[in-house]
């Protein structure tokens, strides 16, 4: 897996005009070990002038299917941990963050844990209440709600509202469209730029499986602490 490391080299002063140049440069490495050969070697080259930031990765999110309807977000790791004694889990390690009732009904909830946490809990049963509920990996690629776009929410929103069946300039609430008329607004934008590598566009972004989703999934996971 890799991980990403970003350089960022900012507030170049010039001695006669006192101005400010910001240069923002982002560089990737397969190891740990490279992101810190490379920060040495960067700042020794270029001095006071340059700062080099390494992102943290993210805590991985969970989700818990099928959770009883009495279970809430203030109780979930206390019923954990008491009807789970064998996980050998301690009170803090489990941040249950919201749940939601899904398509069928089913009420699910999210949690966020450290990295040794989720190889405690992933693919595994919990018993919580009176059910046995599935655990694994939960990975949503953060889409927003106006224009379809990915990697940003509606609230910071600037683009047109943009169905994320049809591409057409209306809600997804609103959208009639058959599925031979579904089209993906980002493989259509991919399509128009990279005219030597044209994908299929017909179909609708919320389908998990085509390269745009894949793409947006799997950058989730490479800055995530698995």
């Amino acid at each position: 897996m890799w991980t990403t490391a970003t350089f960022v080299t900012f507030t170049h002063t010039h001695a006669r005009t006192h101005t400010h140049t910001h240069t923002h440069t982002h560089i990737e490495a397969g190891t740990q070990e490279e992101i810190n050969s490379l920060s040495s070697t960067i700042i020794d080259k270029c001095g006071e002038d340059t700062e080099v930031t390494i992102p943290k990765l993210r805590k991985p999110r969970m989700i818990i299917r099928n959770v009883p309807l009495d279970i809430s977000v203030d109780n979930l790791e206390e019923t954990i941990l008491d009807q789970n004694l064998e996980l050998n889990m301690t009170l803090g390690e489990i941040d249950a963050r919201f749940k939601f009732r899904s398509k069928r009904g089913q009420v699910n909830m999210v949690i966020e844990v450290g990295s040794e946490t989720r190889k405690k809990l992933v693919h595994r049963k919990l018993k919580i209440g009176w059910l046995i509920c599935n655990v694994d990996d939960y990975l949503v690629a953060k889409r927003c709600f106006r224009c379809s776009r990915f990697n940003h929410r509606h609230q910071e929103c600037r683009g047109e509202e943009t169905s994320p069946l049809c591409a057409g300039g209306h809600k997804l609430k609103d959208c009639k469209a058959p599925a031979e008329q579904y089209k993906c607004i980002h493989c259509m934008v991919h399509n128009k730029y990279n005219k030597d590598e044209i994908i299929s566009e017909n179909h609708s972004l919320l389908d998990r499986n085509w390269p745009s989703t894949q793409a947006v999934i799997a950058k989730y996971i490479q800055n995530t602490d698995y």
